[in-house]
């Protein structure tokens, strides 16, 4: 929470001191121009209809991506009610508000609870979950790297420069890190025999057996044209909540699908930022994607909170909630049954 806030803070101060320049530009008095006054009239004005239908394509993205763990938790010998998976991935964005990352652990000990699938094997089948997310993701990158080329080309040069501007520490971390590895590795190895007795070793030795069996899932798949489906699903839908939010925001309704491409993937670089939900990492990438496409600032500002608030306060604090109640309910005299073989 602290590294959003910080971000958005100071992001909000640049964009609000260029705001305010130009207002002065334009004679507009300063008190009569204030960024986040202008937020919440943008905001007000946005259209209530194209919200909702990036609301709906929120919703079908984690349908899909129930769709999808289910099939990789199946293939592990369990039968699994798509309700307690679809509202463990609604806990794994509520969750991610609070602390960015918990809510992988959070779903995966929602599942291990009302399903009775060992914990480690879960976390095996989120990799496989994330690997598979993480090559979706390049591949949309190299779609917007041949479609838009020159833009994106103009923007990692235009960053480098800057980056160059700042100036480096010349303490050698690479050298520091292998001295401290290299170390680890040698008292490691003097004390082996004591080490290998230690009971947590078999602990360890199961966790990581269950990790690989969860893993090794993908290749039991029973369904690989539905898993494959949902994942295109999945991420046709991401894009389309970036893309359909244009045309709520009167600044945005001209852009094409180029710029919605390009928009929705760096909003995606964003997210990168352990914050939660994005916040300010978010909000600087989507910013700087539609400047390039000669919106203002203040009005890419306001388009990046009208989407961050809607996909999080209605999307993730609602439907988490709603999971946090669900599940206990749902499952108050549920049995669940492991699948035969």
């Amino acid at each position: 929470m602290g590294i959003g806030s910080t971000i958005l803070v100071l992001l909000y101060r640049k964009l609000n001191a260029s705001y305010q320049a130009q207002c002065i530009a334009d004679g507009i008095l300063l008190e009569d121009c204030s960024l986040i006054e202008k937020v919440w009239i943008d905001f007000q004005n946005s259209s209530v209809l194209w919200l909702g239908i990036v609301l709906l394509c929120y919703m079908i993205s984690n349908i899909s991506r129930s769709y999808r763990w289910k099939y990789l938790i199946d293939s592990l010998g369990y039968e699994t009610r798509l309700s307690n998976v679809f509202h463990s991935n609604m806990l794994l964005y509520f969750a991610n508000l609070g602390f960015p990352r918990l809510g992988e652990f959070v779903r995966v000990g929602s599942i291990a609870r009302y399903e009775k699938v060992p914990f480690e094997k879960l976390m095996g089948t989120v990799t496989v979950d994330r690997i598979f997310d993480f090559i979706s993701f390049f591949i949309v990158l190299a779609l917007a790297l041949m479609l838009e080329y020159d833009t994106l080309w103009n923007f990692i040069v235009d960053s480098r420069s800057s980056a160059e501007e700042v100036n480096t520490s010349s303490i050698p971390w690479g050298i520091i890190i292998l001295a401290v590895l290299a170390t680890v590795g040698a008292i490691l190895y003097w004390k082996r025999d004591f080490l290998l007795n230690l009971p947590i070793l078999e602990k360890v030795k199961k966790l990581i057996i269950g990790f690989i069996d969860g893993i090794k899932s993908v290749s039991k798949l029973k369904n690989v044209p539905g898993f494959i489906f949902h994942s295109v699903v999945i991420w046709v839908m991401y894009f389309l909540m970036t893309y359909l939010c244009f045309y709520a925001f009167a600044p945005t309704a001209h852009l094409g699908v180029k710029a919605g491409l390009m928009t929705f993937v760096f909003g995606s670089l964003g997210m990168i930022v352990p914050s939660p939900g994005g916040m300010g990492s978010y909000h600087a990438f989507v910013v700087a994607a539609l400047v390039l496409y000669g919106v203002a600032e203040a009005d890419a500002f306001s388009f990046a909170m009208i989407i961050f608030f809607t996909i999080n306060v209605f999307g993730n604090i609602l439907f988490g909630i709603i999971a946090m109640i669900a599940l206990p309910l749902l499952n108050r005299n549920y049995e669940p049954q492991v699948a035969s073989a």
